[in-house]
């Protein structure tokens, strides 16, 4: 094969690649609703932006939202605005990012070492548990994982591959960008630190085109990741000093300091102990990378004796943010996502060594027949009605059995398929199987389940008026989005007595046809007749309760507390005019 031929092949190589990625990842867009946790709350802010038209201050129910930056929910709406449907545009974010990322991972690789690496590199992040299903979720961290991913990539491509401060300074702008889509957006500065010890001590050669030190343009580079964050920081801080609104004011307040230095600190939530990600997410989240470093770390340590900077950085890096999180009290384990981009990139080198001399293959082969045996025990053992399942069954209203044996029958036939052939086939083969599956047969099984839509058909089945407005007491945001009526509740984060006293009160404003939605856990019989609530079923683990004025108690035990808590409002929108407000 001439050099011609072999590059050709080589970029049919990678458009494969690409294309299974989308295929992948884009794969049931559409199919379902967004679920909890973060997916309504997102989709939502992102409904509101565009009804109301204000996207500087994102608002939940006509709340202000300060838990984080806006940028996030600027792509939804933005998508919303293009395709007039909230059930694609919530996901596309991040799907088109995780695209993004899986591109410059194998883009790297190719450029560090060889096509064919490049091509394994994107291969075992496409792959990867984790990268996978946040490739498929609403949240943010697939997002921020590729502003990460791009800032990592710039310094890399400029500290070892081309002397060029564009890459530099496109790498500073692209931190400031996940600065304010989730505020750990500046972590790529991290590896700057080990490039300083091995310039200084001399002991690796980390650049290609050695030149002069020149501090000024070094330190511009912070300037670029400030201009990125100023776009949106600086506009928000002039309306809040032109308003001198305290709703404003406090909104500034809390995402530029609570959300951020205090949240990392003093987490209030989340809480896990410092070995949480090694122990509990690496193992299995970052499979099939995870069962290979037994055998990756020899090939690690000889790449430091030799001073190959291709493997120190990002393998420094890696450390230093896993470290960084494990530090912080509260851990998710969504949060170290951006390490494994790097990741793949020092692993991938190594693979094909791996895959045809270590019985590495044969622990992956292992870990699918494991998987595939339990799919399908736990299918057969739900169809036999084992009590501890039926339990399940009844409480979700969910019989997911059959899902699981196909999932179960096909991963044994992969198995078996792969056994005497490419062994080291049986992990793709089944983590796209199961991919498939779960964002299709998954999403329609889910969705009533991960919804509150059978609350909103059993209160449509009772309430007959016209003109609706449901109060919400300790609610999520998955019951604004999904409320065909229009709804108001009395500040998320105020404390359950305060928001009982206001919903007693508000539900005694009989101008017009009002219920209290809440859950009956939450209640007691000081303020309402319980005999006269009405149930409307079960969801997110709680069972509902609808009152109406006629529930209320001619007195209150909780009037005397804070008897004019603000109340928010949010009106269903008839078209995309919708109008939204918080009034006291």
């Amino acid at each position: 094969m001439n050099m011609n031929d072999r590059k050709r092949q080589q970029q049919f190589a990678g458009i494969v690649l690409l294309l299974t990625a989308a295929a992948l990842i884009l794969i049931g867009l559409g199919l379902r609703d967004p679920w909890p946790a973060d997916e309504p709350r997102f989709a939502q802010i992102a409904k509101e932006m565009v009804e109301s038209g204000q996207w500087l201050f994102p608002t939940r129910g006509g709340e202000y939202y300060p838990d984080k930056p806006p940028v996030f929910m600027w792509a939804i709406a933005f998508f919303y605005v293009l395709t007039g449907s909230i059930h694609i545009a919530f996901l596309l974010p991040s799907a088109l990012a995780s695209l993004l990322t899986v591109f410059l991972v194998y883009d790297l690789g190719k450029r560090l070492w060889s096509e064919s690496v490049g091509l394994t590199a994107g291969a075992l992040l496409l792959f990867s548990m984790q990268f996978l299903l946040q490739s498929k979720t609403a949240q943010i961290d697939a997002m921020v994982s590729c502003w990460i991913t791009i800032g990592c990539y710039g310094l890399l491509r400029f500290i070892l591959i081309e002397r060029r401060w564009l890459w530099y300074y496109l790498a500073f702008f692209f931190m400031g960008l996940g600065v304010i889509t989730k505020g750990v957006g500046f972590l790529p500065v991290l590896m700057l630190l080990p490039y300083y010890f091995f310039q200084k001590t001399n002991t690796v050669n980390l650049t290609m085109h050695a030149q002069r030190y020149d501090v000024w343009r070094w330190l511009a580079g912070p300037i670029f990741m400030f201009l990125a964050i100023g776009l949106w920081l600086v506009p928000m801080l002039i309306q809040v000093e032109l308003s001198q609104d305290p709703a404003l004011i406090q909104y500034r307040d809390n995402i530029l300091f609570r959300q951020t230095v205090t949240r990392y600190a003093d987490s209030w939530h989340h809480l896990k102990p410092f070995w949480y990600y090694l122990v509990e997410v690496i193992p299995l989240f970052w499979l099939p990378v995870s069962v290979a470093v037994p055998w990756l770390l020899p090939k690690w340590y000889q790449a430091f004796k030799n001073c190959d900077a291709r493997i120190i950085l990002p393998a420094t890096w890696i450390l230093l943010l896993v470290l960084f999180f494990s530090i912080s009290p509260g851990k998710r384990g969504v949060y170290i996502l951006p390490a494994l981009p790097m990741l793949v990139i020092i692993s991938a080198p190594h693979v094909k060594e791996l895959i045809s001399k270590t019985s590495l293959p044969r622990l992956l082969w292992v870990v699918v027949a494991a998987l595939s045996i339990l799919c399908l025990g736990v299918g057969f053992a739900g169809l036999a009605k084992l009590t501890f399942l039926l339990e399940l069954e009844n409480k979700y209203g969910l019989s997911p059995w059959l899902f699981f044996l196909f999932i179960g029958a096909l991963g044994v036939g992969i198995s078996l398929f792969t056994i005497r052939k490419k062994i080291w086939q049986a992990w793709p083969l089944f983590i796209s199987l199961l991919m498939v599956g779960y964002s299709t047969w998954g999403y329609v099984l889910l969705d009533d389940v991960k919804t509150p839509k059978n609350i909103f058909r059993n209160i449509q089945a009772i309430v007959k008026e016209q003109n609706v407005t449901i109060g919400l007491v300790n609610f999520s945001e998955q019951f604004i989005l999904f409320s065909p009526y229009s709804v108001v509740h009395f500040g998320y984060h105020s404390e359950l007595p305060g928001q009982i006293n206001a919903a007693y009160h508000w539900l005694g404003q009989v101008d017009d046809a009002r219920y209290v939605l809440v859950d009956e856990d939450n209640i007691s019989g000081k303020c309402f007749d319980l005999q006269k609530a009405k149930p409307v079923g079960y969801a997110h683990r709680k069972n509902w309760i609808l009152l109406s004025a006629e529930a209320r108690k001619p007195e209150c035990g909780l009037s005397a507390l804070i008897p004019d808590l603000k109340i928010y409002r949010y009106e269903k929108a008839v078209a995309t005019s919708s109008r939204l407000s918080h009034k006291s």
